[in-house]
């Protein structure tokens, strides 16, 4: 009498196709995190976290700001409104900074068509007629799938969408957005806000000693 076969895959079965579930649901748990860690970036919790271009082109990270705060702008040459909020900006740029306090302005052709110079030339013209000591950088999209990040970023917070030429976002010292204008609103409108949150930056600063 031939001994009866041994089938370890019938005995095991049950156990085995656990195991395979189990085994393919970690491989799987681990594709999918390396994966996110190559293309998916960590949403960025701070205006400071992005890296945008200057006028030439050249890579400048907004880490250079952090611990100041900022009033960042869509600018433009052409616009009915460029004179006064240019003059204005140039005003709170002149009376708060550099060392607690800057104006960063981003050129932008999307309002109208009234940025149509090259960033380079901008930044020549706004220093020439307007005598811009403040940063200007490279020509930027605000709207549509080609929206410049960093300017997304203060969007996404503020839940404002500029929708013309000279829109303003206060950021604090931190990265956060704190308060937006339209372009229309006066300079005494911002002023006592920069002003507050510059006397707040400093008063953190001392207690930190």
């Amino acid at each position: 009498m031939e001994p009866l076969a041994v089938h370890p895959g019938r005995c095991s079965g049950p156990r085995a196709r656990v195991f395979a579930v189990l085994l393919s649901m970690a491989l799987c748990t681990t594709t999918l995190f390396l994966l996110q860690r190559k293309f998916l970036k960590p949403r960025a919790n701070s205006f400071y976290a992005f890296e945008v271009k200057d006028a030439k082109g050249r890579p400048v990270s907004l880490e250079k700001f952090k611990g100041k705060v900022t009033l960042v702008a869509n600018v433009a040459s052409e616009c009915q409104l460029t004179d006064q909020n240019y003059g204005a900006l140039q005003e709170l740029h002149r009376e708060f900074g550099p060392f607690h306090f800057s104006v960063l302005a981003f050129p932008c052709n999307q309002f109208g068509e009234a940025e149509p110079r090259p960033s380079q030339d901008v930044a020549a013209f706004v220093r020439s007629n307007y005598g811009v000591t403040f940063p200007i950088f490279h020509k930027i999209k605000i709207l549509g799938p080609e929206a410049e990040p960093a300017f997304r970023f203060l969007v996404d917070s503020s839940k404002k969408e500029p929708r013309w030429n000279f829109w303003k976002y206060l950021v604090n010292p931190e990265g956060q957005v704190v308060r937006s204008w339209r372009p229309e609103e006066p300079v005494e409108a911002i002023r006592p806000e920069i002003a507050d949150l510059i006397r707040q930056m400093i008063i953190k600063k001392r207690e930190d000693l």
